[in-house]
């Protein structure tokens, strides 16, 4: 710790990513990577954006990306604010939306950036538990003091879904501070709330191309809601860095929305391995939560998760194992394609037989 560090820099709890691990014929399983790569159409608008135009600065309102958005949502453009993956979408939420003396309310197993950016952003963080099945009850929200409720649906890292009608119903009793709600996994079982912000001023959604678009690489998010918030978005964006999008984000981003086909068919094919992979786990004795997300959270009653994981990984196969309190005997199992999946059946059996 240095002399030289702020105060906010000292009480910091640094959000940790999950691992990028360089080893031999892994099975990478941790980070809710789609195991199918982007859109060729995407490819090839990038590949086609890699000219002497890189010399020029891009749009620094990325408006072509924001029509193609608000196109594809039945929106306004004036509704979508975009940025370097959802990541920093959400870091300008906190400092625009939810900056407030009341506390901001989110679920105690959640995405671990929301306690991250309280730190940062010095918001008081109202933590509410999970009810005893691992899902947000709406009705622990209704009626408490708030600067703000933020969750995603599906929540991470249990894969659990909020229906849209739940959402409504805590939108309806919450009409006093913004409900932000990240859908980086929706696309994968869910129905997205930007349904509804036409008719909820206070209501903003979050999503990502990193997951269901294969992007991950690329860092393109958005949000979506009311012009006002919208507009509040980008006055913080506008303080801090005038050009988050590049040309070839831009680019991508753009084709990417355009190709619905493909869009269409690997999240199906998503959802088909996750619920085969669901099935297997069950026959090992694994409790699996339901899922609407591109992984699974599970438990077996038997075996330490920790072990497990050291296990997989002596052969090449990566997960996510959380040490925090509630979901410590669980691992989240990215969806890879059903070769990969086979893959960890296999070692797993081999595990839980000994």
């Amino acid at each position: 710790m240095s002399r030289f560090w702020s105060d906010v820099v000292k009480g910091l709890t640094p959000y940790v990513p999950g691992e990028q691990p360089k080893l031999a014929n892994l099975v990478k399983l941790n980070t809710n990577e789609n195991p199918y790569g982007p859109s060729p159409k995407a490819l090839a608008a990038i590949a086609a954006e890699a000219s002497d135009a890189l010399r020029l600065y891009p749009d620094p309102n990325a408006d072509r990306l924001k029509s193609a958005i608000a196109s594809y949502h039945g929106i306004r453009p004036a509704q979508v604010f975009v940025g370097n993956g959802s990541d920093e979408v959400l870091a300008h939420v906190f400092m625009a939306l939810l900056k407030h003396p009341a506390p901001l309310l989110f679920p105690d197993i959640s995405y671990s950036f929301y306690p991250v950016y309280c730190g940062l952003y010095e918001i008081e963080a109202g933590i509410v538990p999970l009810d005893a099945n691992y899902e947000i009850r709406v009705d622990d929200y209704i009626g408490r003091a708030n600067g703000g409720i933020i969750f995603p649906n599906p929540n991470a890292p249990t894969g659990r879904l909020l229906a849209l009608s739940e959402i409504e119903r805590l939108l309806q009793h919450n009409t006093g501070s913004v409900v932000v709600v990240d859908e980086a996994y929706v696309d994968f079982g869910g129905e997205s709330a930007i349904a509804l912000i036409d008719r909820y001023p206070n209501l903003l959604v979050v999503q990502t191309l990193s997951k269901s678009r294969s992007l991950a690489g690329l860092r393109v998010g958005f949000a979506a809601g009311h012009p006002e918030l919208i507009e509040a978005l980008e006055r913080v964006k506008n303080s801090f860095n005038s050009y988050p999008l590049d040309r070839l984000a831009i680019a991508g981003a753009v084709a990417a929305y355009e190709d619905e086909e493909y869009f269409q068919a690997c999240c199906a094919k998503v959802v088909a391995s996750r619920e085969r992979l669901n099935d297997a786990l069950a026959e090992l004795g694994f409790k699996v939560l339901p899922s609407a997300a591109n992984f699974v959270f599970a438990q077996h009653p038997q075996h330490d998760a920790a072990e497990l994981a050291r296990q997989l990984r002596e052969r090449s196969i990566i997960v996510r194992h959380f040490r925090q309190p509630r979901i410590d005997q669980f691992l989240r199992i990215t969806i890879g394609t059903d070769a990969q999946c086979d893959a960890l059946i296999d070692a797993l059996k081999e595990i839980v037989a000994n």
